[in-house]
């Protein structure tokens, strides 16, 4: 972990790749680094709010591709660039899905399933912020957005993954809750 400090010292390169370890669109992560400094953690996170904002589908897909699956914490067709931040993305989604641990069989078949018609309908996976939910939640929110339009379904993994970001960047650095 670093301070907010020692982040913002940072070479534009490694500051990128930090940033996508909590974003995997590389757009959002080369304007985040390139925004430094930051004076604080409600600026950083505004920031991060208003560049994710200014993002185009593509930006949101590629970010999507970063994402394990709900329930496969290995399972990102895109890995965050860097080994730091490859490692570092892989146990915050094992962190952030710990609801899926003590899901019955039944529940993490049904998520499987619902995971790989839902990346068969909309082109990429099912992107919720997991954190704090069970996997029986998770697999309530699957259902209830399956039925969603394409684009309806961007704007929400978009949001989701906005929420998601928020609480990457809030652990990130030291001193900071996670």
């Amino acid at each position: 972990m670093r301070t907010l400090e020692q982040f913002n010292q940072l070479g534009e390169g490694e500051a990128r790749e930090w940033m996508l370890g909590c974003c995997g669109s590389a757009r959002w992560a080369g304007r985040m680094a390139e925004s430094r400094p930051f004076a604080s953690q409600a600026v950083l996170a505004d920031t991060a709010d208003a560049h994710w904002r200014e993002m185009e589908s593509g930006d949101f897909l590629e970010a999507f591709r970063a994402h394990p699956k709900i329930g496969d914490p290995n399972s990102a067709k895109h890995k965050p660039a860097g080994a730091k931040a490859e490692a570092a993305a892989r146990a915050t989604a094992a962190r952030e899905q710990a609801g899926v641990n003590h899901a019955s069989a039944d529940v993490l078949e049904s998520l499987a399933r619902g995971n790989r018609e839902y990346e068969e309908k909309f082109g990429f996976i099912f992107i919720v912020c997991a954190s704090g939910k069970s996997a029986a939640e998770m697999l309530e929110l699957l259902q209830a957005r399956i039925g969603n339009a394409r684009d309806a379904e961007i704007a929400n993994a978009a949001e989701e993954q906005r929420k998601i970001t928020q609480i990457r960047l809030r652990g990130m650095f030291a001193g900071a809750a996670a």
